[in-house]
């Protein structure tokens, strides 16, 4: 017989992805799956429909990223392709110290993300309607993310400009992309490449550390 798994609650993949939300986060992490199960019946952000599957596939995966930031306090991160706003609002929740831009293309999508930070309300959060290679901020960024936004080496092209010196490019993979890896730019040094163990996900996960060789805060 195949066993089935039991749905993970979102405290118990918190504890186990050691990530401790700060006052009011979970209430804030629930409302903001709830509004994107709302949004989703209309304007489509995510394959994912069922509650329980966007807590492990959206929030907790989103989550895993966390304990690889940088733990100063004041970063910025740019979340490119946001989409349905993943990892971006999950990180922003975990970090309200943190100023994060969601980037998307998509009008709808960036709709959605700017009436999230709203109603959740995150103060710590932008959204823009822009592609990336177009948009313009006054300010470069300590981390550059994205999570299924493209290969390696098209997604650093794009988030290259927008780096802070010393700041890092962080991809969120799969499986361990290693033809992706050869065709990285010149320039550019993978710092790590941890496996992320997200509870109730099926398959693996990678998150790609990048920065640009030479650059300095």
């Amino acid at each position: 017989m195949t066993e089935v798994a039991l749905p993970v609650t979102l405290p118990a993949g918190l504890a186990r992805l050691g990530v401790a939300l700060p006052e009011g986060g979970h209430a804030k992490l629930a409302a903001y799956l709830a509004l994107l199960a709302k949004w989703n019946r209309t304007y489509n952000l995510t394959a994912i429909r069922e509650p329980e599957r966007m807590v492990t596939h959206h929030a907790l995966d989103s989550l895993a990223v966390v304990p690889h930031l940088p733990g100063r306090e004041g970063i910025a991160v740019l979340d490119v392709g946001s989409g349905g706003g993943l990892p971006g609002i999950p990180i922003a929740i975990a970090r309200p110290d943190a100023h994060v831009v969601l980037v998307d293309s998509a009008s709808k999508k960036a709709a959605f993300l700017a009436q999230a930070a709203i109603e959740l309300p995150l103060p710590n959060v932008e959204a823009v309607a822009t592609r990336v290679e177009d948009y313009a901020p006054a300010r470069k960024f300590d981390v550059v993310i994205s999570r299924a936004f493209s290969d390696l080496a098209t997604f650093v092209r794009l988030a290259k400009p927008h780096l802070a010196g010393g700041g890092v490019i962080l991809a969120m993979k799969g499986v361990h992309p290693d033809e992706e890896l050869v065709e990285l730019p010149a320039g550019i040094e993978v710092v790590a490449t941890p496996r992320l163990d997200v509870p109730g996900l099926e398959g693996v996960r990678h998150l790609i550390v990048m920065r640009v060789v030479g650059s300095e805060p």
